[in-house]
């Protein structure tokens, strides 16, 4: 809380003098040892703790990489495999960080959905909800950049058929995507632009982390009951509370990231990326990693390139508008039994518009779905369930949201989080 008075008492000389010139100890003991922590949050509160675990691992991996990496279309392809070949440990490096990234991507989405179920982003966390968006969107720009560098088929041709996308947009389009691009083409200069916008964004992501973490010190922490604190009774101090709980959290995660990296390293990616970009053989299927497949369906259910575009950007723009979209007067939606619903439908069909983003465009009909024949051909199942999808995902944000905020009875809610957590130790006793 921003009016919560600092309790950090110096005790050397050292302590005192450094206070009265740079208080950055009494900062840190302030927001991370005495800081006052709702004494009802559960486990979905910790991946705040993983992701910036996850954030620290892709910036120093990325670094020592980025030692041993050649930006040019000649050597990018070998560079990488000299690095898993006859760099010590590049194997480990390279597998931390790849694997890394979707690992960061799933602590994300947690950390996302966590925040809408609870209504995290609702009065007074509208800017704090805001930095994050602006977080996950530099993710996904650093990712795919990312992507593009070891210079593989899917590499190659995953940034040929995203940045031509860019071209779509109406007078502006071409300029950019000759800007993006540094010619008329995917080539040097576009291998040279995405490694170094790739190594400068994870900063970027830290600074804003670091505003993002400010705004979460100034408005304080949501929690289940999606109650403001009210006393001292609701809270207890972030050490050793919420440490030990992230700190448990974080080896659990470590270990499931472990597991990927040493026993299934390329179970993540796609086999094409093992093999050298050639621009004149196009892979069967381009498609991006799987944590972009939910938007890189919602671009393919929309039959006009600019549309679809804009459909694929929208998805992610309609995040930002949350709180104000959301109508109700209620945070959490422990307390409302009708959103709930909607909400694990919300999620089901993020997870079917990512696999269905997984299947060939072309591709035979969904055995038990049905096929239209329409005036311009034939309609797959695959491309309509998207579509189906596709307009849940944006009626949930735009006309669901708003109006079962306005129709619905919520059960009662608590008064102070210390009586949401008797009612819950009472619920359990009997």
């Amino acid at each position: 809380m921003s009016d919560h008075p600092s309790t950090y008492v110096p005790k050397t000389g050292i302590e005192k003098w450094l206070d009265s010139r740079l208080p950055i100890v009494r900062l840190a003991y302030d927001s991370f040892v005495d800081y006052p922590t709702p004494k009802n949050l559960n486990y979905w509160w910790t991946f705040g703790g993983i992701l910036s675990v996850c954030l620290a691992v892709q910036i120093i991996t990325g670094i020592i990489l980025a030692m041993h990496y050649t930006p040019h279309i000649d050597y990018a392809f070998n560079s990488v495999e000299r690095i898993m070949r006859d760099v010590n440990y590049g194997w480990l490096i390279r597998y931390v960080h790849a694997n890394g990234a979707s690992m960061f991507f799933f602590a994300v989405y947690v950390h996302m959905l966590r925040g809408l179920y609870y209504g995290s982003y609702k009065a007074p966390r509208e800017v704090l909800w805001i930095l994050g968006c602006i977080i996950f969107f530099l993710m996904i720009a650093t990712a795919f950049m990312g992507y593009v560098l070891p210079w593989g088929q899917m590499s190659f041709h995953g940034a040929v058929v995203i940045t031509n996308l860019i071209g779509s947009i109406p007078v502006i389009g071409t300029p950019i995507l000759t800007w993006l691009q540094g010619g008329f083409a995917v080539d040097q200069a576009t291998l040279n632009r995405f490694f170094s916008l790739h190594y400068l964004l994870p900063f970027v992501i830290a600074g804003v982390v670091i505003l993002h973490i400010w705004a979460l010190h100034v408005s304080g922490q949501n929690n289940p009951a999606g109650v403001e604190i009210k006393s001292k009774e609701d809270t207890v101090p972030f050490t050793p509370y919420a440490t030990v709980k992230d700190g448990v959290a974080i080896i659990a995660f470590l270990f499931l990231f472990s597991v990927f990296v040493f026993f299934m390293p390329n179970s993540l990616g796609h086999a094409d990326n093992y093999i050298q970009a050639n621009p004149l053989v196009t892979p069967a299927h381009i498609v991006p990693e799987w944590y972009l497949l939910t938007f890189y369906a919602i671009l393919r259910a929309i039959p006009d390139k600019f549309l679809g575009v804009v459909a694929m950007f929208g998805a992610i723009a309609v995040i930002f508008a949350l709180p104000w979209l959301d109508t109700s007067k209620v945070k959490s939606m422990r307390y409302r039994p009708v959103m709930r619903w909607f909400f694990v439908i919300f999620v089901v069909v993020c997870l079917g518009l990512g696999w269905c983003g997984a299947q060939l465009p072309d591709a035979q009909v969904i055995p038990g779905f049905p096929s239209f024949n329409l005036i311009d051909g034939q309609l797959n199942s695959y491309l309509w369930l998207t579509r189906l999808f596709t307009l849940y995902y944006f009626a949930f944000f735009l006309f669901i949201m708003p109006w079962i905020g306005l129709k619905e009875d919520p059960l009662p809610v608590p008064a102070s989080i210390s009586e949401a957590v008797l009612a819950e130790h009472n619920k359990k006793k009997g």
